[in-house]
């Protein structure tokens, strides 16, 4: 049941107000906005990627619209980290006004910047790194080290006159991270002395009991598993997984192997962080795809894109035997990823397709081949414990995990009052240490479908999916402008129909006989005979051939 939608009061001096617009109730699309003072501050700005249900979207944007008329009150974008769900939608922002100034880790903006380069935009852009503080208007910003599955990310502290709000962006409590970069617990209680007024916490695995596994326990089963595979191995993970790439580049170096990257944005990606010196490569060990083939097929390993299955992706087209790299008999793939809500059938899909290929497909349900980069419940509760916040705020997980959250925060003391389930959209005023729910904003997904942004509804989504499942009939009758006569017709023609065309020679009568009620009930608008003409078809169709197509009625007058 969709949230009631009712506006906000004028906000108040002295008040700090927190909107998400996206990132609540879903896996991806993260963003919120931070008002204080009459000025805007955002962290990050991430994308969704659509399911099943949503043929022929690209990408899912946050929803601008509470913020396009302020945009020049944007005092900068915080971006946490460099994953696509949390700068994926960066471009579009900039689109609007391009020179809000980007805030972030050395890592996270060459990302953006790559990204924003692909776009012909030029950013203004702030490197931070942890320990270190900046004011943006009324926000004083301070910046946390925290461990995620990529190198550089940050959590934000922002104190205002309202209050001071924390937030983790993604992360977890790896205690022997592969890059040594920890957490830093220390600063998080120290900023729990001075006093967190809100905790914005990621909950992606507040439902998983314990502790997430260390990333070094995934390093010692890919070099297993490529030591034992007698032909080529095809390793498939985000392209962003700058720490799982350079475990696999580890263990092809160790295992006699050269390595070729495969995907577009692994490629840049890549390039990025062993330019930057966060993935180390050795002498010799990189080689072009193009040249792999000639090697033997027991000295490649390639890192590819695609392991959550979708269709334009290095995996999906290999498992379609739509790329030059064709696998087969004695390959091993491997999915070094989890899986995201949603994704699960695609990837059983490519997982099915490569297995009958004849390749031994190694993933997370058969072999330790990847951790969660996100806190489990034993982590999130020594956070809570550390920082004592007066005010919980779950943001980053389905309902599931928010709810799952909040139940750890209430767990360690916090009252169940100042433990916020909200929703993308949902207004959050805080003030003399206490947050309360004050509005509810109407937030729509903004769809990205080629070229075009925002112009595909959900109502054409439904037309998409009712074409896909149930087909396309349509109608073309020619009637007399002045009697309504039938001149030519009813002519049909249907697509997606296992039926030929003349199984609706049966309702060409009652079309004509419906069409001749009208026009002597007086009906001659060729709009209101259309309607006549469409419920007479549809309720025959689905009577007879159990379908609710498309139905697409036009009738002309001469």
């Amino acid at each position: 049941m969709p949230p009631t939608v009712y506006d906000p009061p004028t906000l108040e001096s002295g008040t700090l107000r927190v909107i998400p617009l996206g990132g609540l109730g879903e896996i991806g699309r993260n963003m919120t906005v931070f008002e204080s003072e009459g000025k805007l501050l955002i962290v990050d700005c991430g994308v969704l990627f659509p399911e099943e249900h949503q043929p022929g979207v690209d990408l899912i944007l946050p929803d601008f619209e509470p913020i396009k008329g302020r945009l020049d009150d944007v005092v900068g974008l915080v971006l946490t980290h460099g994953h696509e769900d949390h700068i994926g939608a960066v471009p579009y922002l900039l689109k609007l006004k391009s020179d809000i100034p980007l805030i972030g880790s050395q890592l996270t903006l060459a990302l953006v910047e790559a990204k924003l380069k692909e776009h012909r935009i030029k950013a203004y852009t702030l490197t931070v790194a942890e320990g270190e503080t900046e004011q943006l208007g009324p926000f004083d910003l301070e910046f946390i080290a925290v461990n995620h599955s990529i190198p550089d990310a940050l959590a934000v502290a922002i104190h205002t006159s309202g209050g001071t709000a924390l937030a983790t962006g993604d992360f977890k409590m790896d205690q022997l991270p592969l890059d040594g970069r920890l957490t830093d617990l220390r600063a998080f209680a120290r900023l729990g002395e001075r006093g967190v007024d809100l905790f914005l916490v990621d909950s992606t695995n507040a439902d998983v009991p314990g502790f997430t596994p260390l990333e070094r326990a995934i390093g010692p089963v890919l070099d297993q598993v490529i030591a034992k595979a007698p032909r080529r191995v095809i390793v498939a993970s985000f392209s962003s997984h700058v720490h799982r790439v350079q475990q696999v580049i580890d263990a092809a170096a160790a295992n006699g192997r050269r390595v070729a990257f495969l995907g577009r944005s692994m490629v840049r990606n890549m390039t990025i962080a062993a330019d930057l010196g966060y993935l180390t490569v050795p002498d010799g060990v990189l080689i072009d795809y193009k040249k792999a083939k000639d090697l033997p097929d027991d000295r490649i390993v390639y890192m590819s894109t695609g392991s959550q299955g979708e269709p334009m992706a290095v995996l999906s087209r290999m498992a379609n035997m739509d790329h030059a790299i064709e696998v087969g008999i004695g390959d091993t793939v491997i999915l070094a990823s989890s899986l995201i809500p949603g994704n699960e059938n695609a990837v059983y899909r490519v997982i099915d397709g490569l297995t009958k290929l004849g390749a031994n497909v190694v993933h997370k349900g058969n072999a330790k081949v990847h951790v969660s980069g996100h806190a489990a419940a034993g982590e999130l509760l020594y956070c809570y414990n550390i920082l004592q916040p007066r005010n919980v705020l779950p943001v980053h997980g389905e309902y599931r995990h928010l709810t799952a959250n909040a139940k750890l925060a209430q767990a360690t003391g916090i009252p169940p009052e100042r433990t916020i389930l909200a929703e993308n959209g949902t207004v959050i005023d805080l003030k003399d240490g206490t947050a309360a729910v004050v509005g509810q904003l109407d937030l729509g997904f903004v769809y990205v479908d080629g070229s075009t942004v925002g112009e595909i509804t959900d109502a054409d989504l439904k037309d998409r999916r009712i074409l896909g499942e149930e087909g396309f009939i349509s109608v073309i009758v020619v009637v007399d402008s002045a009697t309504g006569r039938i001149i030519t017709g009813p002519e049909i023609h249907a697509r997606g129909f296992a039926e030929h065309d003349n199984v609706f020679e049966a309702v060409k009568p009652k079309i004509a006989a419906a069409l001749t009620e009208a026009a002597q009930s007086g009906v001659r608008d060729p709009h209101a005979l259309s309607q006549v003409v469409r419920r007479t078809i549809g309720h025959w169709v689905n009577q007879s051939l159990r379908r609710r197509p498309m139905i697409v009625p036009l009738v002309i007058e001469a």
